[in-house]
């Protein structure tokens, strides 16, 4: 899994949130990944929590990534880290108006409420309520939403159906 390559190296404390259950003797070695589930009906709701529930455990930087970023590299993953140290946010753009990557240093629960999740709108309307917030925007990459998506990426193409 490529989300598992570009971060079983970093030196900090890894979080897997499942969308379900959690699950035992899979990709995520328990030595590495804590398992954790994640909490909530929507994506706004299931992000704040898994921010509320780093930042109850005295994590001061915390960074979320999405599973379904094929560029992502661990350089970008560094870079947010690095950032977080000077600036008040970081945000990984996605081609198609949201975000890939999303680094607090302390929490924004405005930021995951009313928001039209999937669509292109997320982005700029989480930025306005960052507005008052120094933010550094890492470089813009492409997630995998639809199957559209995978043409963008060779190694994933040969898995399209036409």
């Amino acid at each position: 899994d490529k989300t598992k390559e570009v971060t079983q190296h970093l030196p900090c404390d890894k979080i897997v949130f499942y969308s379900e259950e959690i699950i035992n003797n899979d990709i995520w070695d328990t030595t590495i990944y804590q398992k954790k589930l994640q909490v909530g009906a929507d994506l706004g709701v299931k992000m704040n929590h898994a921010f509320e529930s780093c930042f109850k455990n005295n994590y001061k930087n915390v960074v979320l990534i999405g599973s379904d970023v094929f560029d992502l590299k661990e350089s970008h993953l560094e870079e947010a880290f690095e950032q977080l140290e000077k600036k008040d946010v970081v945000m990984g753009p996605a081609l198609d108006g949201g975000y890939y990557l999303l680094g607090l240093k302390k929490r924004h629960p405005e930021i995951f409420i009313n928001k039209n999740w999937g669509t292109s709108t997320v982005r700029k309307n989480t930025m306005k309520h960052l507005e008052k917030e120094n933010v550094h925007l890492l470089p813009m990459l492409n997630d995998i939403d639809v199957i559209e998506d995978l043409k963008h990426h060779p190694a994933l193409s040969k898995f399209l159906p036409f």
